[in-house]
């Protein structure tokens, strides 16, 4: 007899006791099914036809799933999940009153054509700091993917008019400024409309002027204006530069974000020879700044070596909840008022002001 003999033969008895006993629980299985069945046709039988009787276990099954999923999204737990909250849409009329003396009004446009720098994210950001210090500032979302307007809580399918309307159909800003988004700041909003103005803009008269004349006769009447520019440098862009007092260049501290500054520097050089001499840089932002890395140092020290006193002491982190904010269409201050995102631009305003009042 060899030395697994008894091993095999203890196995194969185990698996034959365990065969019989698997037969045994399948015919009680179906026995109980039997039972059961016959009662639940009884008990259908002398129940009321409203009410609902399970016909089997494996229907049970699924009705206990889909009590689970009404559990899960019932109205209670709704009140759990965070969602974007849009915010009314008001009239200009119903606009809240100055509580200060307006001075001069300072009118920049956040510029950059390198997209995802953080263009929007500043110009949000930096217009609500500057309205919670007791500024009253106007943001023009002149972008046509409406990034400043959502990321201030707008739904833009209930926007009536946009900034399209009053660069090509002569509407009047005070038809489509919404007011009060948050603490002293106004809204020009942008939707998908937008997009059409680049081509539509070629072949209309004073073309490059078209935003200033509109954003023109608020001056007075708001501390700062800003302009959130799409990322080229078209017709739209043009409108900004000719708008605008000075320009705000945020800088993502990446290599790309480098090579297209030149580009910029050139077109700002054009449009102040021959359209808006006034026109200067008021700024220069890095931005996305992670200084765990060595590319991000040399990044900003390259740009601070070639702008000089023009990039701010403010540097804006790389931080997950700046960009979480928008999707719940809150500045910074509001979604994360103690994080760093909110500390960096706080102080961004401040300089901001600091600077306006050196000017």
């Amino acid at each position: 007899m060899g030395l697994f003999d008894g091993f095999r033969r203890d196995k194969k008895s185990n698996s034959q006791d365990s065969l019989s006993q698997r037969k045994d629980y399948d015919k009680s299985l179906q026995s109980s099914y039997a039972d059961n069945l016959t009662a639940e046709v009884v008990s259908e039988e002398q129940q009321p036809e409203t009410e609902t009787i399970f016909e089997s276990p494996v229907e049970t099954q699924e009705s206990a799933g889909e009590v689970a999923v009404e559990i899960e999204t019932s109205e209670e737990d709704q009140e759990d999940i965070d969602l974007p909250i849009y915010k009314t849409i008001k009239p200009y009329s119903e606009k809240n009153p100055v509580d200060h003396v307006i001075g001069t009004t300072r009118i920049i446009a956040v510029i950059n054509q390198k997209g995802g720098v953080g263009k929007s994210t500043t110009a949000v950001n930096l217009s609500a700091c500057l309205g919670e210090m007791g500024k009253s500032v106007l943001l023009v979302d002149l972008d046509p993917q409406g990034n400043a307007s959502s990321g201030l809580g707008i739904e833009k399918s209930q926007v009536k008019n946009c900034v399209y309307d009053a660069l090509l159909n002569d509407v009047p800003l005070e038809e489509i400024i919404i007011p009060d988004v948050c603490t002293r700041l106004d809204l020009v909003p942008a939707t998908i409309n937008l997009a059409g103005a680049e081509v539509e803009l070629v072949s209309a008269m004073a073309r490059e002027n078209r935003l200033k004349d509109a954003v023109g006769r608020f001056r007075g009447k708001y501390d700062y204006i800003f302009i959130d520019c799409p990322p080229s440098l078209g017709l739209l862009t043009i409108n900004s530069f000719v708008a605008a007092d000075s320009l705000l260049i945020p800088i993502q501290t990446e290599f790309y974000a480098l090579e297209g500054v030149t580009k910029l520097l050139e077109s700002v050089k054009l449009v102040k020879a021959r359209l808006n001499p006034s026109l200067d840089i008021f700024g220069v932002l890095l931005t996305m700044y992670d200084k765990r890395t060595n590319l991000a140092k040399q990044v900003a020290d390259e740009v601070r070596n070639f702008f000089g006193n023009l990039v701010f002491e403010t540097v804006i982190p790389r931080s997950v909840r700046l960009s979480e904010a928008p999707s719940f269409g809150q500045p910074i201050t509001q979604f994360d008022p103690a994080g760093k995102g909110a500390i960096a631009y706080t102080s961004l305003a401040e300089e901001v002001i600091q600077r306006g009042n050196q000017n």
